[in-house]
């Protein structure tokens, strides 16, 4: 088990890592969720010990490791920039942990065949890193991670590189490879739909704070608060002002629904509604469906699927539509979202209200 009490990192004046609380078991999938600089590798460098923190300790099953070397942890961490030695076979290069570790030929064959078993590298052993595919680069980089028996295994975006057909290969893989091999996994990543394709547990970071922490089904469906939703949707969650007066709920005089449900027992007064891209539509989909003017921005078309970047009043949103949908900058058009699919936070941004069919799920 890792333990982080009271962790914070400071660099020369700036805040890396706020005062954080984690605890992750033995045999767990984690993963951090967040942007560019919202503190993940900072995070895995104090969970690694290559950085120590300015205040709180590290615990690994108990033992307090706050100021112990990364040599001295069972800890192995692979980067976004996979890292193999180009001179070696795979065999050479995923046995390499192992001889610095003084450890005999058989074992040293036994781990190395086990591993690139298990990793489906086991054809590819007498080749050079070169003569492989980036996907099996990256699988030899993880072998030689895992060869080591860590018991804490960092993996810092490590699909990022690769192309679209290599990730999903791979985000299918990593999950067993982590059953298979029972360390605690911490996997970084800024796509929340790889974080939800991995499962297990995800810590959502924002600007160097967790802003929580859980099942991963459970803290997309329920955010804690409106910065957990933000990260925790691609593109990020979209919000609007919304009123409550006894059974009505007015968005900002141009829509309204009923308060019922969960928004029944809410106190009359302002709140701030949040809701997903994709539960935007340009046909009303159900009865309930509020009707909401907008006027095009940008459109981009992906394929299957369509970015509809809308103007609605003050706000600016984006929704994401299926299909081609060729609308010019300056159309107006009317979206259609199902109340049904609505948060409801404070003005302080903490959830009040998570939506109906978050709760149902």
């Amino acid at each position: 088990m890792l333990e982080l009490k009271n962790v914070a990192r400071t660099v020369q004046g700036r805040v890396h890592i706020h005062p954080t609380d984690l605890t992750l078991e033995r045999g767990t999938m984690n993963v951090l969720l967040g942007p560019t600089l919202s503190g993940k590798t900072s995070m895995m460098r104090l969970m690694a010990g290559l950085d120590v923190p300015t205040s709180g300790r590290i615990l690994w099953n108990g033992t307090d490791v706050t100021g112990l070397r990364v040599q001295d942890r069972t800890v192995a961490m692979v980067y976004q920039q996979f890292i193999n030695y180009p001179g070696m076979t795979v065999y050479d290069n995923i046995a390499s942990p192992m001889r610095l570790m003084g450890k005999t030929k058989a074992e040293i064959d036994r781990a190395v065949r086990e591993t690139a078993e298990m990793l489906k590298l086991t054809p590819m052993l007498g080749r050079k890193p070169l003569e492989l595919s980036g996907g099996q680069q990256q699988r030899c980089a993880l072998a030689r991670a895992l060869v080591k028996g860590a018991g804490l295994v960092l993996l810092d975006e490590p699909l990022a590189n690769l192309d679209y057909k290599l990730r999903e290969e791979l985000r299918v893989e990593i999950p067993r490879i982590f059953e298979a091999s029972g360390a605690i996994f911490v996997y970084a990543t800024t796509e929340p739909e790889e974080a939800l394709l991995l499962g297990g547990n995800t810590a959502t970071l924002w600007e160097g704070r967790v802003t929580q922490f859980g099942p991963t089904p459970d803290v997309y469906r329920k955010p804690a608060d409106a910065t957990t939703a933000r990260v925790f949707s691609d593109p990020p969650m979209n919000f609007f002002s919304v009123r409550k007066d006894g059974d009505n709920l007015n968005f900002g005089g141009l829509a309204n629904a009923p308060a019922d449900g969960a928004f029944a027992s809410l106190a009359d007064g302002r709140y701030l509604a949040g809701f997903r891209a994709n539960h935007l539509h340009l046909n009303k989909h159900s009865s309930s469906a509020m009707a909401l003017p907008c006027t095009i921005s940008v459109t981009e078309i992906t394929g299957s699927e369509s970015f509809l970047h809308l103007i609605h009043g003050a706000e600016k949103w984006v929704g994401l539509v299926h299909g081609v949908q060729d609308l010019n900058a300056g159309a107006e058009v009317t979206v259609y979202l199902d109340p049904s699919h609505i948060y409801l936070f404070d003005e302080g941004g903490a959830l009040v209200a998570p939506a109906s069919y978050a709760q149902a799920a």
